[in-house]
């Protein structure tokens, strides 16, 4: 896979794609094949920094203590500080918190408490603190640089199914950048699976409400003159 067979992909998805009244987004579908998912090895959980924007802004809160209230609220767009984790022993209530945010931060030495608390309901949705995405912070931290990579951050998970569903642009961004975005997901993808690109089965790229387009299958699109 190569950019210019990206942007063919994209270009084809956009003539396929109906005018919305929204913004849609740009989605890279990996189909795997070869894979035991029961084997720990087989399986893939990693994040993925992206070179630009998803073209849209990733939601963050923050879990924290005294030491870094103040700052994640400046920075981040919520906070939760660990004297008011009470009430969220409530499922309803973290339900709602982990359906709200793309991303949490998480004070390192509260998070006995922050996996007490969250842990039930953030663990199956993949939304603990990880910190392979560097969400687990040290007190002192600066929080502004981890808050604006994770803007660009997306996390690749092969688990129960072997595919890869990522966003990684939006329709009104150059093709240029969603093509290098969806690049660096495939290039970031490879060393993590057995056999690397022989266990790539087919990409697709696809627009929220169009039809997926394989990358690198050849399609005339031809639009009706009005």
């Amino acid at each position: 896979m190569d950019k210019e067979q990206i942007q063919a992909a994209i270009a084809k998805a956009k003539d396929f794609s109906e005018k919305r009244n929204f913004k849609q987004s740009f989605d890279l579908i990996i189909n795997l094949k070869g894979l035991d998912l029961k084997k720990p090895e087989h399986q893939v959980d990693a994040f993925v920094t992206l070179p630009h924007s998803r073209g849209k802004k990733v939601k963050v809160c923050a879990l924290v203590g005294a030491e870094l209230e103040q700052q994640a609220k400046g920075i981040c767009d919520s906070v939760i500080v660990s004297d008011n984790f009470d009430k969220y022993n409530d499922k309803k209530i973290s339900r709602k918190i982990a359906n709200s945010f793309d991303f949490f931060i998480a004070q390192a030495n509260i998070m006995p408490k922050v996996a007490t608390v969250f842990g039930r309901v953030f663990g199956p949705r993949g939304k603990m603190p990880n910190p392979k995405s560097g969400c687990i912070v040290p007190p002192n931290a600066n929080l502004n640089p981890l808050y604006e990579k994770l803007q660009r951050t997306v996390r690749t998970s092969v688990k129960s199914a072997p595919l890869i569903q990522c966003a990684i642009g939006t329709e009104d961004m150059n093709a240029n950048d969603i093509a290098e975005n969806a690049l660096t997901i495939y290039n970031s993808l490879l060393p993590l699976l057995p056999n690397e690109k022989h266990n790539i089965k087919d990409i697709y790229i696809k627009l929220t409400m169009g039809k997926p387009v394989k990358v690198g299958e050849k399609i005339e699109v031809i639009k009706e003159a009005k």
